[in-house]
């Protein structure tokens, strides 16, 4: 098992000081899933493009922690922003027997965020196949529509 190296809680970086070291080495079977995503994208070419995709979103990356965990587990935890949005953002990587990374995991919170995330997303990825995985609309009207009329607001309701 390759070794990762872990922060030094004294010293937080950013994304110009660390690069995480699973991106060059994704199993070509790999998969990636979050909280923002609809369903896992697989393969090491998709997930390395959305990950640098991804990166290219945050603003004042910072990390607090990277390092190993369990027998073949890593994490990252960093916060950053989306649009100025404040994000907290935790990594989690399973290696397979090889070293290599065979499924990732990203979580953001709060919950604005992640819908920011994948809204975001859904707008670079629109008319793509990586489409399909995020938010590309605004949600379908429910029962209660809520019409604009003068001024005031009526409630109607669909039967």
């Amino acid at each position: 098992m390759e070794s990762a190296e872990s922060s030094n809680p004294a010293r937080k970086r950013t994304a110009r000081d660390y690069y995480p070291w699973w991106l060059d080495r994704l199993a070509d079977d790999v998969t990636g899933e979050g909280a923002a995503m609809q369903g896992a994208l697989q393969g090491a070419e998709n997930v390395r493009r959305l990950v640098l995709d991804a990166r290219a979103l945050y603003q004042h990356q910072e990390f607090q922690f990277t390092g190993d965990y369990g027998d073949n587990g890593f994490l990252e935890e960093y916060t950053c922003q989306i649009q100025g949005e404040p994000t907290s953002v935790v990594v989690t990587v399973k290696r397979n027997a090889q070293g290599k990374a065979q499924h990732l995991v990203v979580n953001h919170r709060p919950r604005s965020s992640v819908l920011l995330f994948a809204r975001l997303m859904g707008k670079k990825y629109a008319g793509t196949p990586f489409a399909e995985y995020f938010i590309t609309s605004e949600p379908e009207p429910t029962s209660v529509d809520v019409l604009r009329v003068e001024g005031s607001c009526k409630v109607h309701r669909a039967d």
